[in-house]
C-alpha cells in the first residue's frame, strides 16, 4: 500500500518565519488556495481508500480543498495524532527571537534533534511526536488492504520526523534529507503490512507553478 503525506498550504506565520506548532494557527495565504487546487488536480485520478488530517485549521482546510478535486472522494477523518509539534514558549515567535532567547533549543530543534530538550520551552520532544504519529500510521496500515492508497494531511516538522522515522533514519540524521515544502507530497510504500517502508517520492512540488523560496521549507 502507499501513503501520501501532504504538508498544509503556506500561512502568514510561515511567510514571517514564525514558529507555528499545534498551539498556533495563522491564516492561509491567498496564493495557497491556488496551490491546493494544483495539488488536487495532480492527484485527482488516484483512488484513495481514506483521507486523514490534523484537526488544526490550516491542515483541515488544505485537506478539504485538495480532496474536493478528486474524482473519487474519500471520507476525511480528523486525527489529533497528526498535529504539529507542541512548541510551548516558542509558539508564534520569530525564529530570530527564539534564537536569542533559547539558543540551545533553537539550534537543536533545527540541527540536532537527538539533543533537543523540549522541557526548556514546555513542548514535545521528537520522540514524543514520532511515537504518537507512528501509532496512527500503523493503525491505518492495519485497517488497509495491501493495494490501498491513503492520504494524510499534516505539518512540516512533524511529517519530517515521522517519515524519516518510518524509514528508520536515526534521530540525529532527521534533517539530512532536507525540508518539506508547503503543499508538498511525499509518498511511502509498505509491502509487509507496515514492518518496513520504502520511499517512493520525497517533497514533490512539480505540480506547483510557483517558485519555492526558503520560507516554503521546514
Amino acid at each position: 500500500m502507499k501513503i501520501y503525506f501532504v504538508r498544509h498550504g503556506k500561512t502568514e506565520w510561515n511567510l514571517e518565519s514564525r514558529y507555528q506548532g499545534a498551539g498556533g494557527d495563522s491564516p492561509l495565504l491567498d496564493e495557497s488556495y491556488e496551490q491546493m487546487n494544483q495539488l488536487g488536480e495532480y492527484l485527482k485520478d488516484v483512488k484513495f481508500k481514506h483521507a486523514y488530517s490534523s484537526p488544526i485549521k490550516r491542515a483541515r482546510i488544505t485537506a478539504s480543498r485538495v480532496i474536493s478535486h478528486f474524482n473519487h472522494q474519500p471520507k476525511l477523518t480528523l486525527w489529533s495524532r497528526f498535529e504539529e509539534f507542541h512548541l510551548g514558549k516558542m509558539e508564534g515567535q520569530k525564529f530570530t527571537d527564539v534564537q536569542k532567547q533559547f539558543p540551545d533549543s533553537f539550534d537543536n530543534f533545527r540541527n540536532h534533534p537527538e539533543k533537543y530538550d523540549a522541557s526548556e520551552i514546555g513542548g514535545e520532544s521528537f520522540q514524543d511526536v514520532i511515537n504518537r504519529m507512528q501509532l496512527a500510521v500503523h493503525q491505518i496500515v492495519n485497517d488497509s488492504d495491501e493495494d490501498d492508497n491513503v492520504i494524510v494531511f499534516s505539518h512540516g516538522a512533524a511529517l519530517n520526523a515521522l517519515i524519516n522515522s518510518l524509514l528508520e533514519v536515526p534521530l540525529k540524521d532527521l534533517r539530512k534529507r532536507g525540508g518539506l515544502a508547503n503543499t508538498s507530497t511525499t509518498i511511502l510504500e509498505t509491502k509487509d503490512n507496515g514492518k518496513s517502508f520504502q520511499l517512493v517520492s520525497w517533497n514533490n512540488t512539480d505540480y506547483l507553478t510557483k517558485k519555492l523560496d526558503k520560507t516554503d521549507l521546514i
